[in-house]
């Protein structure tokens, strides 16, 4: 795929260890200035619920909405918003309100999650996540469309409603879905979105037929071109190629076995066998050594080493963008995140332009 690739880091607001959920904004937010004054494209927003040792970012359209009265420039994506949690109607209503501060930079991106214990928590059967997504992307793709809406499903039911703030972006923000199974990448091919995809635990030449289904979908029903794949992957950059392998190393181990041990929990909770991909996947990562990790698709290295593996993988998979998740496992020193941002923005970046 050739054209310039967009640019984005993945941020999950870390928890800092030992230190007030102040300063942990505050840190998290001093990053987003240094990419909108550094000129990153986007800016991902995570969701993530009931784990204070990784992340306070519980609720991104509320930070969304915060980042756009303090920018004028970077776009704001939500990596992703997690449908099924909430209503759709009021997610409508939200989602609208950022890209009306943000003068039409939001990039609402939304998904499932597949950690089971935040479903239970608010009381909403897991098993039902796919069909209470598809219904609430329903209800919310109307909502922005329509002067009034009713909707008769099996989740919601209203009459005549009239939803404000619209979208700045008419008639509606850009959409972006992850996916995570085979089943997933057809649908969304199908429907005509550009995709998310993760390669925290895959491999590209593990996901590169996965993609191929999305593609042969797309163009089964009929979308112009070959739709958009945007890659999220742990990444960091550094001077020298020892301090790419040093400085990482502790966050990423951290990363690692904390995902195995949540990934084990919803495969204990949804009663998954071992030959579901998710046990095997929790197999893979309590096996996981550092070696194993930097041999992954990951691009962890000096910028020119990392401008080189991005060009392949940009080969390879046909992407359109890029988020690359600086601190992965929420442990490297904010100095050195945001040292690593700066060589991405004016080292990397400028090459694929």
């Amino acid at each position: 795929m050739s054209g310039a690739l967009e640019f984005g880091i993945f941020h999950e607001f870390p928890s800092l260890p030992g230190r007030s959920h102040a300063d942990a904004f505050d840190q998290a937010m001093g990053l987003v200035d240094d990419a909108e004054r550094w000129g990153l494209d986007v800016m991902w927003l995570a969701e993530l619920h009931f784990d204070p040792g990784r992340s306070i970012l519980s609720a991104p359209l509320a930070v969304a909405a915060a980042i756009a009265t303090r920018t004028q420039r970077i776009k704001i994506g939500l990596g992703v918003q997690v449908l099924p949690l909430a209503p759709p109607l009021r997610l409508a209503e939200e989602a609208a309100t950022v890209d009306q501060l943000s003068k039409g930079r939001l990039i609402f991106g939304v998904g499932r999650s597949g950690v089971a214990r935040t479903y239970e928590a608010y009381g909403i059967p897991y098993s039902e996540s796919k069909d209470r997504f598809n219904e609430s992307l329903e209800v919310i793709r109307k909502a922005w469309s329509n002067e009034r809406v009713s909707h008769k499903g099996r989740f919601y039911q209203f009459d005549e409603v009239v939803v404000v703030p619209k979208p700045y972006q008419l008639p509606m923000p850009p959409i972006r879905i992850a996916a995570a199974s085979t089943d997933t990448f057809a649908q969304i091919g199908a429907m005509g979105f550009p995709i998310f995809i993760a390669v925290r635990y895959e491999t590209a030449d593990e996901i590169a037929p996965w993609l191929q289904v999305y593609r042969e979908a797309w163009k089964a029903a009929g979308h112009p071109g070959d739709g958009e794949v945007h890659l999220r992957v742990p990444a960091y950059i550094a001077a020298t190629e020892q301090q790419a392998h040093d400085e990482p190393r502790e966050s990423l181990l951290h990363f690692y076995g904390a995902q195995a041990k949540l990934l084990g929990d919803s495969v204990k909770r949804l009663n998954l066998g071992p030959e579901d991909r998710r046990s095997k996947v929790v197999a893979r990562l309590n096996a996981m050594t550092y070696a194993d990790a930097l041999a992954g698709t990951i691009l962890v290295g000096t910028p020119a080493h990392v401008s080189e593996k991005l060009t392949a993988l940009k080969q390879q998979l046909g992407l359109s963008g890029v988020m690359m998740e600086l601190n992965c496992g929420g442990l490297i020193p904010h100095d050195c995140v945001r040292e690593s941002l700066r060589l991405l923005c004016q080292e990397v970046m400028p090459g694929f332009r």
